[in-house]
């Protein structure tokens, strides 16, 4: 296991209600039965809105999520690169309280 799979799981494991599942055939974490993280080529993605949306694209090596590699980026989701894994847990908690607010 990478040091960011297991910074990834020990970020989602810390929210409380939080559950494992699976997003596009990738490890994600759910609440609520939505996602709000994903693990995706040893990057972390985010489901973010507002300021926290805003500060992780500001990031250089952070894109739009685009599972697809067809140019159809998810613009809710921000793909987060491993270089900048100090922000990781600032962005999970954003995730986290921004997607248990979804009905």
């Amino acid at each position: 296991m990478t040091t960011e799979e297991q910074h990834y799981i020990t970020l989602g494991n810390e929210q409380k209600g939080a559950e494992q599942s699976q997003m596009f055939g990738k490890p994600c974490f759910k609440v609520n039965g939505k996602a709000f993280i994903s693990l995706f080529n040893n990057t972390m993605v985010f489901k973010l809105n507002g300021e926290a949306h805003r500060e992780a694209l500001s990031l250089d090596k952070s894109v739009l999520f685009d599972p697809s590699g067809k140019n159809r980026p998810m613009k809710e989701w921000v793909q987060v690169d491993a270089s900048d894994q100090d922000k990781w847990r600032a962005f999970t908690e954003a995730a986290f309280e921004y997607v248990k607010t979804l009905k």
